[in-house]
């Protein structure tokens, strides 16, 4: 019952050679190639890791991983009412594959990954996903990012198998207009997901909407108000444009906008202290338990300090979210390859990493894959 909130072996250097002509420009229009100004350039990055490392002193610790393109759900910012083409299942990662990568890329120092899709709770191996990558030396943090639809049955077991950090997406919390959202019912078991996540220790549970104006702009406080008595961290994510989601700049609701709503109501918002490799932009309001956070991609990017890179359900790796630039560690695996030439690939497509992605206008024109092939 739900419970409602008001309570063929390659020869290593020819295949490095081959894909690094693949690994072009990673984000599109860049005028300006000035090094970020605020970075983890004060850690210290040791040749193990330099891999990660671009040519603006970035180190990267952080990988998204999305297991599959198939979601239940058919959310307007994410995909085109017809749905989109599916990569056969062949060329999919195995799950042998995802863990091997995993384990070099948390071997050249990555400490967090990321579980995404499509939706990635559908995967049927997902709990043996969990417990292989959970068990890497060096991982701190495993997380998951999920509509939330399928997920209350199966998190106890996620957890017990080394899931610790979860984000549930959910735009709105009204049902009529979670139908028309995600063409889809299910706003309660959605509801419910985030409870059971309460439930289960999870600290805190982050809820991803994505803001658009004629849309769920009026609904802006009823989801800071989910904070006041839950650990909840709403995050508050500006309208971004893929292809296939009819991006339009009348419907991004601006970080500033929101925050000035937010600050209509509620007179005590203090800004808290971010991390310099953190997307988000932490509020906290005196007397909720939760606090509020914003996704300022668009308006007010975060590259200076990004520390994240992709890996598809394809197996192609992409360093930024918003340039179109790929190159498959799939197609190399199956070839035969071993760990060190997989390693010289991966650190010759980090090392083109641009210094900042393009504007939204530019963006926008710029063809990239649905949200749903890349991952959220």
């Amino acid at each position: 019952m739900m419970r409602r909130f008001s309570e063929i072996p390659w020869r290593t250097n020819l295949l490095v050679n081959s894909y690094r002509s693949l690994t072009t420009s990673c984000a599109p229009l860049i005028s300006e190639e000035t090094p970020p100004t605020e970075t983890q350039s004060s850690s210290l990055i040791n040749p193990q890791n330099e891999i990660l490392t671009d040519s603006f002193n970035r180190f990267h610790d952080y990988l998204r991983i999305s297991l599959t393109e198939k979601c239940n759900l058919r959310c307007q910012y994410c995909m085109p009412a017809e749905g989109v083409d599916l990569t056969p299942n062949s060329n999919l990662l195995t799950q042998n594959e995802i863990i091997r990568l995993g384990g070099i890329f948390v071997n050249s120092g990555v400490t967090k990954i990321r579980l995404t899709g499509g939706e990635p709770s559908i995967r049927k191996d997902l709990e043996e996903i969990c417990f292989n990558l959970s068990n890497l030396k060096g991982l701190k943090t495993l997380a998951m990012t999920t509509n939330g639809l399928v997920l209350a049955r199966k998190l106890p077991k996620l957890k017990e198998y080394g899931l610790n950090a979860l984000n549930i997406s959910l735009d709105t919390l009204v049902p009529a207009k979670f139908e028309f959202m995600t063409r889809r019912k299910g706003l309660e078991r959605v509801l419910d997901s985030i409870y059971t996540a309460l439930d289960l220790g999870f600290d805190p549970v982050k809820v991803n909407c994505v803001v658009m104006r004629g849309m769920n702009d009026d609904e802006i406080c009823d989801f800071v108000d989910l904070t006041r008595d839950k650990n909840i961290n709403v995050r508050f994510i500006e309208f971004m444009p893929f292809d296939g989601n009819v991006w339009n700049v009348k419907k991004l609701v601006s970080y500033a906008e929101i925050l000035d709503k937010v600050r209509q109501k509620y007179k005590d918002v203090k800004r808290l202290k971010d991390h310099p490799s953190d997307t988000a932009k932490n509020y906290k309001i005196e007397g909720h338990i939760g606090n509020i956070s914003f996704i300022t991609s668009m308006t007010d990017h975060f590259c200076a300090g990004c520390t994240r890179l992709r890996l598809l359900a394809d197996g192609n790796f992409k360093v930024c979210l918003f340039g179109p630039s790929e190159v498959s560690l799939r197609e190399p695996i199956r070839a035969g390859i071993d760990d060190v030439g997989l390693k010289q690939i991966i650190g010759a497509a980090v090392k083109r990493k641009k210094a900042k992605h393009a504007g939204m206008f530019d963006i926008a024109k710029t063809t990239n894959r649905p949200m749903v092939h890349i991952g959220g």
